[in-house]
Order: structure tokens, then sequence, then C-alpha cells
């Protein structure tokens, strides 16, 4: 690793890097990556929710022992930390509306909401305030310097890549971000952090949505909304009634578990919700199948390709190749488990072209053999 992983120019001496740290075992090893390199190297953390909240808890990020963590790591590199208090934003802009789109019969994507509100707006900001020349994180992505500018790509490691989350990038936040991780595989950067004495080597992995104590979303959208467990008719395309439900957040399209109806001749599964009448429709799985999903709040990341146009409906589905037609996006074979509120990100082989979020589907009308 050298400082050709932070692109920056001149001398770096003479250059301010700012680190966004949540205290994991990734930005740790960002920000001794940067101290290496001479620059001038600023730890920041943001407090997304309260200290008591996370205290303790594996999994979590940016509360609690996590900010002391990251402190830590910047006591050891000799660099400075700052801790700046975003709980009222976060649970704004991330939590209120992880709960709303639960409510609205949607499957949401909080981790891009973070990125988009307090990481990607709120952490510019301060960065920038800060003087520094970039902001530097931990996503495993890569930014690579086409004949247009800055592009988005996948990370090497493909177990590892964060690439989904983070379609909704700017190009102007990619001109200022750097990601040193995209180029290295998960186990290279525990060894970095073992080399460079961190004390956070070890650390287990945050889990995906960290203000979610042990995965329980549902207990989590049950204290911010309590009408969310309010049951409702199980029924089928037809509309016949097959029995009840405990509340919709315990569903999102194309699951199984969890609906409990026996005696049909095939495995039912969720194929839409219904908010405005509490009834969860299912079916069988030849039903899931979609053509095409409309997308809508579209972002482009930079200018000009050429090939084949892959997406992923899915942060661990494979991206499969796909046409565009306007605002749809058309599936060259059906694809299954696509859920309005999930995010439907645009490859051009590695390369992130940006994505939209799931508006509505349409469904395949699948021929019987």
């Amino acid at each position: 690793m050298t400082s050709a992983d932070f692109q920056l120019e001149g001398p770096l001496a003479k250059r301010r890097i700012v680190v966004a740290m949540s205290g994991g075992v990734d930005s740790s090893v960002v920000a001794a990556l940067a101290a290496q390199t001479g620059a001038e190297t600023i730890g920041v953390t943001l407090q997304l929710y309260h200290h008591g909240e996370a205290e303790g808890r594996a999994g979590s990020c940016c509360a609690g022992r996590d900010i002391r963590d990251a402190r830590a790591v910047c006591d050891r590199l000799g660099i400075a930390h700052y801790v700046f208090d975003h709980e009222s934003s976060f649970r704004e802009t991330v939590i209120d509306d992880f709960a709303d789109e639960y409510m609205a019969g949607r499957t949401p994507i909080p981790c891009v909401k973070c990125n988009m509100g307090p990481k990607f707006t709120d952490l510019f900001k301060l960065a920038r305030d800060l003087g520094a020349d970039c902001l530097a994180t931990g996503h495993y992505v890569r930014r690579v310097i086409g004949e247009h500018g800055a592009e988005l790509h996948r990370a090497v490691d493909p177990a590892r890549d964060q690439s989904y989350f983070l379609f909704a990038t700017t190009s102007d936040q990619l001109d200022y971000l750097r990601f040193p991780l995209g180029g290295l595989p998960k186990a290279r950067v525990r060894e970095l952090a073992a080399e460079f004495g961190l004390s956070v080597s070890g650390k287990p992995d945050s889990q995906d949505i960290c203000f979610v104590p042990d995965g329980d979303y549902a207990s989590l959208v049950k204290k911010l909304r309590p009408e969310a467990d309010i049951g409702g008719d199980i029924v089928d395309e037809a509309g016949r009634v097959l029995g009840r439900h405990k509340g919709l957040i315990h569903f999102t399209v194309g699951q199984r578990r969890g609906i409990e109806i026996g005696g049909t001749p095939e495995p039912l599964y969720v194929l839409r919700l219904e908010p405005a009448t509490r009834r969860l429709i299912v079916g069988p799985k030849a039903a899931l199948a979609v053509r095409a999903a409309r997308i809508e709040g579209v972002n482009w990341i930079g200018e000009g390709f050429e090939g084949q146009v892959t997406a992923k409906v899915r942060s661990l589905a494979k991206p499969v190749p796909v046409r565009l037609q306007g605002d749809r996006v058309v599936f060259e074979t059906p694809e299954y488990g696509v859920a309005p509120g999930q995010a439907a990100v645009l490859y051009a082989g590695d390369r992130v072209l940006g994505g939209g979020w799931i508006a509505e589907t349409e469904r395949a009308e699948l021929v019987a053999s």
C-alpha cells in the first residue's frame, strides 16, 4: 500500500486526509494507511445513537465501545480524533425512514440511506470544514479514474464488495472520496491491522443493520410505530382468505418462512403486502417472477459506458443482464424476489453506473413446460 492509494497530487506531507472511523477494523486500517503516507490524518466519528443503546453489543458501530475503539486507534497512530453528535439526524433520516418504509409495505435498505445522509453528506461537510483534501472510508469498493473522470467499481474481493450500498454516490462526492481497501481481501486487512498494532485487529465485523439489536427489526418498528403489530388476513391472488398474520412488518416479498398455511398444493411465498387493508397476498413461487421493475430516484455516476448492462436487485444477488427502457429495468430472464423499497443497482462489468429505488414491478407470464 502506498500514497497512490489515496490518489492525491503533490507532496503528501502538505496534504490533509480525514478518515471516517466507525471503530471497526476496516476504517482503523484506512486511518493507519493514511497516517503512513505522511499526510496530516484526522479521524472523525459520527455518534449516531446513544452510547447506552449499543454499549457492549457486538455488531454495532458509531456508539459506545466503538467510539472508544476509534479513539484508541487514533491514539496509537498519533493522530487527532473528533466525535460529532449526529444522533438526531440519524434518527430522522435513517431510523424513522426504516420504520416508515416497513409500514408502507416496502423493504428498506437503511445502509444506503445512511450513506446518502450522515456519512456522505454530514461527513463531507465536516471534512471540508477541516480543510481536508479528501475523505477516506473503509468501504470495499474501488475508485478508478476513467476517460470521463472518477468511476466507482466493485471491490476485487466479491465476498466483501459493498458497491450495491453506494449506488447513490454522486460524481461530485466521488471526486472527494477515497477507498483504499477496494483492492484487498478482508484477510489481508486484518493482517495489516495486526502489523500496525491496532487493538481492533480481531474485532468482529459489524452487522448490516447496526442499529437493530440482535437483528430483530420487527421489535424496533413496533417500538417506533405501535400500530405495526396489528394483524390481518392472509389471502391468495383470488382474494380467498387462507389464514391470519400477526403484522405485515414480519414479512417481505419473496419470504416463505412464517406464513404457516398448510394443505396447499405448492409452498406459499409472499407476493405483495397491502398496508391499507393489512392483507398479505401469497402464492406459488412462479407468481414471484418479475419481467421488469420501475425505478425512481435514479442516480447516475459519471459519464459514458459501453457493453451489456447488468443489475443487482438485492445486495447478495448476482448481477443479471437487463435492458434499460426509460425508468424501467427489463430483465432478460424472469427475476425472483424483486421487492419495492429495494434498489436496482446498474453495472457495466465491474463499473457501477448508478441505480434507483424499485417503486413497482411487472409480473412475468411464465409458460408451463
